[in-house]
């Protein structure tokens, strides 16, 4: 009998810490331990505090060690989809082995490849997504390892982020003793969790209502299309209760998970409670309804400044329909809110393993699916040497092959990230980003060919293949 496989995911949030152990055993991923902290050194989903961070993840690591029964030791990490870009990449190598079968060299050598793109010094390569391998012109191959080949190229899907947001997260996690198994941007591991293999595919919205900021995505095609980063989540909410109650934010905090609902209509105005006002002795009081007033103007507010970029790329057109998770979906009412806002049918998620029924639970839940459901080609991307997301050889580029960052209204001076497809070709590939490939173009056929001025290396790599293969390359 195999030994079981232990996956571990961690998310960073802004309001809180959470790990989850899952083990595969006897075909199954059973989640076996979590654990939970209050974060400190966030804010809106970025790292400000690296002492305090570090000592919340050693808390929530030490509570998962002890329900699960195992030592923790690599964890699939969660980064936040702040200033993210998604971006189309190419290479293409010839098969190195004498035999001409593909191998796992091979296979590096062509990511390898792919990666020789000009990233600026303030950005930094989280991961290389596999889209399609080509074979000797025969596309559609999902892992070539093993196939007789001559030449391999590849289509993918390279996820940059902030340099300093990815370091800082590095830093946080070495420091508390742990490896970084895998970097997952959080609206990919939110996919994973939340959505069918199919909703995956046609295309869906899923809206990540976090403590500090709320993102909306779309996943089409299994890959992550679009992503957007409103800095507005359930803090905002609870800061509204305590400016306008005159309350702490503490008692704000409470007064919202046991009153509250999304939509004043369908709160009680008779059903009053206590409120500690700040500066009297004597409590004040107030209702259901007009708590759930505050807080509909701000949850109206987010969803309002999410659905204007998810109209401008088309997204409600996709069939998958809106899919809503976080801690902040929690709340009553929140489902009718949104579908008033969106004009269309929204639903819950919340995971069914025990422990993690609550949608606060669905990134660091999402982020073991994925290191657990992903083909083993994906895995041999990531891998380098040390560990940590690979970083090719920084040069000035034009920032034109870099995404738009779209900016909340409500936030001006810290953007929002918009993530989206730049202007592509029938293929669905960056014309401009091909450019930057000095080694092949476009011929009259919008196929990739070699160009002429190779280097001598290459020539004679080239004449080899051509040689052997002459009905090839005629």
């Amino acid at each position: 009998m195999s030994q079981p496989k232990t996956f571990v995911g961690l998310d960073i949030g802004t309001t809180s810490v959470k790990v989850v152990v899952a083990e595969y055993a006897n075909r199954r991923l059973n989640v076996i331990g979590m654990g939970i902290e209050r974060s400190k050194g966030l804010s809106r989903g970025v790292i400000t505090d690296i002492d305090q961070t570090v000592e919340s993840i050693k808390s929530a690591v030490q509570q998962a060690e002890q329900k699960a029964n195992v030592k923790i030791d690599n964890v699939v990490v969660g980064v936040p989809s702040n200033q993210i870009s998604i971006e189309p990449c190419y290479g293409m190598v010839a098969v190195s082995s004498d035999n001409r079968e593909v191998t796992d060299k091979d296979v590096h050598n062509v990511l390898s490849a792919a990666k020789v793109r000009a990233i600026p010094p303030e950005r930094e390569i989280i991961s290389v997504i596999p889209e399609e391998f080509v074979v000797d012109g025969f596309d559609g191959i999902r892992d070539p390892r093993g196939m007789v080949g001559v030449r391999l190229e590849l289509y993918a899907s390279m996820i940059t982020g902030p340099t300093t947001v990815v370091h800082n997260i590095q830093l946080c996690v070495k420091r508390a003793g742990l490896k970084v198994q895998d970097m997952v941007v959080q609206p990919l591991a939110n996919a994973y969790a939340a959505m069918s293999n199919d909703e995956r595919e046609v295309g869906t919205i899923l809206i990540d209502m976090g403590g500090g900021q709320t993102t909306a995505s779309v996943m089409h095609d299994h890959q992550l299309k679009f992503s957007y980063v409103d800095q507005e989540g359930g803090e905002y909410v609870t800061k509204d209760i305590s400016t306008v109650l005159n309350t702490s934010v503490e008692n704000a905090e409470r007064l919202k998970r046991e009153y509250g609902y999304a939509q004043a209509e369908s709160a009680s105005p008779t059903e009053y409670f206590p409120v500690e006002t700040i500066g009297k002795k004597e409590a004040g009081r107030s209702n259901e309804h007009y708590l759930s007033e505050i807080i509909e103007a701000r949850l109206q507010q987010t969803f309002e400044t999410l659905k204007t970029p998810l109209d401008q790329v088309e997204a409600f057109d996709l069939p998958g329909g809106v899919i809503i998770t976080g801690g902040g979906s929690a709340l009553p009412g929140v489902l009718g809110l949104a579908e008033d806002i969106f004009g269309h049918e929204a639903t819950l998620y919340m995971s069914d393993q025990v422990g993690l029924r609550n949608p606060a639970f669905t990134t660091a839940y999402g982020l073991v699916l994925y290191a657990y459901q992903l083909p083993d080609i994906y895995h041999v991307s990531q891998v380098t040497g040390n560990n940590e997301p690979a970083k090719p050889k920084s040069t000035t580029t034009n920032s034109s092959l870099f995404m738009n960052q779209a900016t909340s209204e409500n936030d001006t001076p810290r953007p929002a990230s918009t993530v989206s497809t730049p202007e592509t070709n029938d293929r669905g590939f960056n014309d401009e980003a091909m450019e930057s490939h000095d080694d092949y173009h476009y011929n009259e056929d919008n196929d990739y060919e070699m160009d002429d001025e190779l280097d001598g290396e290459s020539e004679s790599i080239i004449d080899r293949i051509k040689d052997m293969f002459s009905d090839m390359f005629s």
